[in-house]
């Protein structure tokens, strides 16, 4: 419709007009508004279906990144960084839709004026068509080589954006702290750093990009200055008509506005192909087999565990097991150590010596370099990671709520029953201060759980370990902000919850307590990342200087329960 409009006026003003012909006028006018309104009328329609397909494909991008990442390894998440997942998963696929949208909405409507209106003024005027595409070539070059230069620009734009979310999300993670400390110059300083780093990356990229439209502003008028000189002369001389040269410019302005808008179809296109390079980095990742769910069984023991004695197998097996995370300093060295099925394990030692990093290996969050580690005598390299992991119950010492009621933190989405979901806040000495609340269960919480005490935390925690009544039960320093009795009567309703339920849990206790782990079936003493001694409490006072001294200095000397 739009290339229609220019060919029926010089057809009105050069045919009709100098007729009278005042009814056909009005009719050829007439066909033109008819025409306006269809072309408006599909622009609408056509619009709204891009924008509709840019929607749904991003978010099925959007979709397919998150899932992506949460099936990461926490190696491979180490490396790209959470706020580098966190920038791609929005920015990285807000400029895709972008993309996607522009290309529907411009891709198929400016070529098809360019070349349509190209091919209409070919037919009404040869000569003036020569003279305006003679400057095509010139644009092209121009289009081609700043959008090539723009992808490059845009990467390393996006990355800066990775340090500013970097930045963003710990301030806001440590606003408490900041404002403890009194800090918040210190911190906004940090952030105008960051910050400018964006706006100096994001320039060098506008203003890379910002020249097409001036280059090819200059080209297009020097062909049209050209195009009405040329023009003036064929008229002047009698070989052309002065509609056929008004029609000739209004198509000049629609493959103007066509080239205008490849123009800005390239600067998006570089802008989302870069943010899709960084989305396919992620979606092209192989999985980790920490996190292949695709695993077979390869293990033969497996069967053969099925009417194996339990007692003679362990339920738990550290063998020669050493580990590090960047391939450089060992932070584990040669660790072995078993424990029977319904047995306590208790690790004790100072900061960084390795206490979590077994826990992180246990539940193949990280391989180990060298070793095995077998759960009732299977490789757990044999297992998915689903399988292996729902014979845990965990509470790590860093572990998260979220912005949910207190029912849904302990379930966790699990689907587990009111009946199991109070008993394990009863035995985690939480239900005294859930039910203090009027909602009781249903009492929502802040993020990150704002709302409530570090001991109240630690409890909640505890029981969501609980709840789901697990084969192996993990406390990695999760009851550090509990006093003693709060402690000693957990520990208390633990025990008593294995022994009168019959259900045989493994448990490991990681601690900076004494008391809290001093009636294992087995402490490890770590230190530097190597057990240094191992045995109960009693053997451990006798033969271990290291633990004797923790326990003389928590303890006094001894321990009454």
């Amino acid at each position: 419709m739009d290339l229609m409009i220019p060919w029926l006026l010089a057809i009105m003003l050069d045919d009709i007009v100098p007729t009278g012909d005042v009814p056909m006028i009005f009719i050829f006018g007439g066909i033109m508004v008819v025409c306006s309104v269809i072309a408006i009328a599909g622009n609408i329609i056509a619009n709204r279906m891009a924008s509709k397909v840019a929607r749904d494909t991003t978010g099925r991008i959007r979709y397919d990144l998150y899932s992506k990442i949460m099936h990461l390894s926490t190696s491979q998440t180490d490396e790209i960084t959470v706020p580098s997942l966190e920038s791609r998963l929005t920015s990285d696929t807000y400029n895709v839709h972008q993309m996607v949208g522009m290309i529907q909405r411009l891709g198929v409507r400016a070529p098809i004026l360019l070349i349509g209106g190209i091919m209409v003024t070919v037919a009404m005027e040869p000569i003036l068509t020569l003279v305006l595409v003679s400057v095509l070539p010139f644009i092209t070059v121009i289009v081609f080589k700043i959008s090539r230069s723009g992808i490059p620009l845009y990467t390393a734009l996006q990355g800066t954006v990775d340090k500013m979310v970097r930045v963003v999300r710990e301030n806001a993670q440590g606003i408490r702290i900041i404002k403890a400390l009194a800090t918040e110059e210190r911190e906004k300083k940090r952030f105008q750093d960051v910050n400018s780093n964006v706006v100096a990356a994001e320039k060098k990229a506008s203003f890379t990009m910002a020249a097409t439209n001036p280059l090819m502003n200059l080209f297009l008028n020097l062909g049209l200055t050209a195009v009405i000189l040329v023009g003036a002369f064929r008229v002047n001389a009698g070989v052309t008509e002065p509609g056929k040269i008004i029609a000739f410019m209004s198509y000049f302005t629609l493959i103007l506005n066509a080239m205008l808008s490849i123009t800005r179809m390239f600067v998006n296109l570089s802008k989302g192909t870069a943010s899709a390079g960084r989305i396919g980095e992620i979606l092209d990742m192989p999985l980790d087999d920490t996190e292949d769910d695709s695993i077979n069984s390869r293990n033969t023991v497996t069967e053969i565990n099925k009417d194996a004695v339990k007692e003679n197998i362990p339920h738990i097996e550290f063998d020669h097991v050493s580990f590090s995370y960047k391939g450089v300093k060992e932070n584990l060295t040669d660790i072995s150590f078993s424990l029977k099925r319904g047995q306590t394990l208790g690790i004790i030692g100072a900061t960084g010596s390795g206490k979590s990093t077994i826990i992180w290996l246990l539940l193949r969050f990280y391989n180990a370099n060298s070793g095995t580690i077998r759960i009732d005598g299977r490789d757990i390299r044999d297992m998915s990671p689903m399988e292996l992991r729902e014979k845990f119950g965990v509470a790590l010492q860093s572990d998260f709520l979220f912005m949910d009621t207190i029912r849904e933190n302990i379930s966790f989405g699990r689907g587990l029953s009111d009946e199991a979901i109070e008993n394990a806040a009863d035995i985690a000495q939480a239900s005294s201060f859930i039910n203090g609340y009027e909602e009781k269960y249903l009492h929502e919480l802040t993020i990150k759980g704002s709302n409530l005490s570090g001991g109240q935390k630690q409890r909640l925690l505890i029981a969501r370990a609980l709840a789901s009544n697990p084969e192996i039960l993990v406390l990695d320093d999760s009851s550090s902000a509990l006093d003693y009795n709060t402690d000693a009567a957990l520990r208390k309703r633990i025990a008593m919850r294995n022994k009168e339920n019959n259900l045989n849990t493994t448990s490991i206790i990681i601690a900076q307590r004494v008391s809290s782990i001093m009636n294992a079936d087995l402490i490890l003493v770590l230190d530097e990342g190597k057990i240094i001694a191992k045995g109960t409490h009693e053997e451990l006072e006798k033969t271990c200087d290291i633990y004797r001294e923790i326990c003389e200095s928590q303890l006094g000397g001894g321990f009454v329960e």
